[in-house]
């Protein structure tokens, strides 16, 4: 006879547990809800106009990706 449901469930969370894993619950945005992706248009626009507002940027960027391959930025 198969094993229920709820049985099953309570042995896989117990062999998780004993991995050393806990159950954690994360709320992230609705994606279905309207308005998300004009809001995130919108997110997007003031990040890239932040961007192009911070002349340093792209330097600062582009030293860290050199420092990150072990590269001399010099």
């Amino acid at each position: 006879m198969p094993m229920p449901l709820a049985e099953r469930v309570q042995k896989r969370r117990a062999a998780l547990r004993a991995a050393g894993l806990r159950p954690v619950q994360i709320w992230v945005p609705d994606t279905r809800r309207p308005g998300f992706a004009e809001e995130c248009l919108r997110q997007t626009k003031m990040v890239a106009e932040a961007d192009l507002a911070d002349a340093e940027l792209m330097g600062f960027l582009d030293a860290a990706l050199l420092d990150l391959n072990g590269e001399s930025n010099a």
